[in-house]
């Protein structure tokens, strides 16, 4: 009796492009049906009530709703340009954004590299622990231990300070303070969850790297510039162009939570003046003009990064 060979012939690039979406789409039903639910909340949650950002654009009226409220142009932008604290806010936003890229964004990229060049391994996971902590911790918490650190009325820093004869200060209420209250906190708790992606990254370089540059005399401290810095230089340009997407923010809860009367004028942001304006006073139509115009800006840098991150990282996001 005679046998068969049966050959299996799989199909080329040219049939499988040549499918129609829909049959692709059955073909791989399941893998689209575990991607659902992501885009039914993107759409949700992102897409669909961006039609409320028109209220820029409209006299809204509670009565009419927002499809009904006439249309008044850019109204509502030029009251928010002429606004007594809009050269604050827009300040202050700046300020406090260009003071996180100078010190907050470089703080988890040099504790990685310190990280990296430890022998104890021990130790190193240790300070790698204590340094991501403070993460899982809300800024409800670290605003009101810093509250209770530095508070005039008993605070362990005041106590300290009036041993030597020193008059108590009111750290958390004077505006001098606010500024680097502001960046160190951030320091300390974010600088931990950053640097686990920075040490992965590190710890993927060829370590003949570094080998050659010893034998070309190269200390420690000229791998860190000539070895380890490059080599990372593109994760270092994603991850900036990703902090850029939401840098006029500012942290808001952060922020909102440090303002005091004393240091409004140099506190107050986009974020904190859309909610004092939008909910306290119910000028709902004055807040999404600022929040669109926060928006704009952003968009603006981000581009602005991402050109930057292309020309000198090689990297960019689009």
């Amino acid at each position: 009796m005679a046998s068969r060979t049966f050959t299996l012939k799989r199909p080329g690039v040219g049939e499988r492009i040549g499918k129609p979406l829909h049959v692709r789409i059955w073909e791989h039903r399941v893998l689209y049906l575990f991607l659902l639910p992501c885009v039914v909340s993107l759409l949700v949650f992102s897409y669909f009530p961006m039609y409320g950002a028109t209220i820029a654009f409209r006299d809204y009226s509670f009565r009419l709703g927002i499809l009904r409220s006439p249309w008044v142009g850019f109204r509502h932008f030029e009251a928010f340009f002429g606004h007594f604290m809009f050269m604050d806010v827009f300040r202050n936003t700046v300020v406090i954004s260009a003071l996180r890229l100078i010190f907050v964004h470089p703080a988890p990229i040099i504790l990685a590299l310190m990280l990296n060049e430890l022998r104890l391994h021990r130790f190193k996971r240790i300070v790698q622990s204590f340094s991501y902590l403070p993460n899982f911790v809300s800024w409800v918490v670290v605003i009101s231990i810093m509250t209770i650190v530095f508070t005039p009325h008993g605070g362990i820093v005041n106590n300290f300070r009036s041993y030597f004869g020193l008059p108590p200060l009111f750290f958390m209420g004077e505006a001098r303070f606010f500024y680097p209250f502001l960046i160190l906190s951030d320091i300390w708790k974010n600088v931990g969850w950053g640097t686990i992606i920075y040490l992965s990254a590190l710890t993927s370089i060829n370590q003949e790297l570094y080998e050659s540059a010893a034998l070309d005399g190269a200390g420690r401290l000229r791998m860190c510039w000539h070895v380890s810095l490059p080599s990372i230089k593109m994760t270092i340009g994603i991850l900036l162009i990703l902090s850029m997407a939401n840098i006029l923010n500012v942290g808001f809860e952060q922020v909102f939570l440090m303002q005091q009367p004393a240091n409004m004028h140099i506190s107050e942001v986009f974020s904190t003046f859309v909610l004092r304006i939008g909910l306290a006073q119910g000028r709902f139509e004055l807040a999404t003009a600022a929040g669109l115009f926060q928006s704009t800006v952003t968009l603006i840098m981000l581009l602005g990064v991402n050109a930057f991150s292309k020309r000198f990282f090689e990297v960019s996001i689009f």
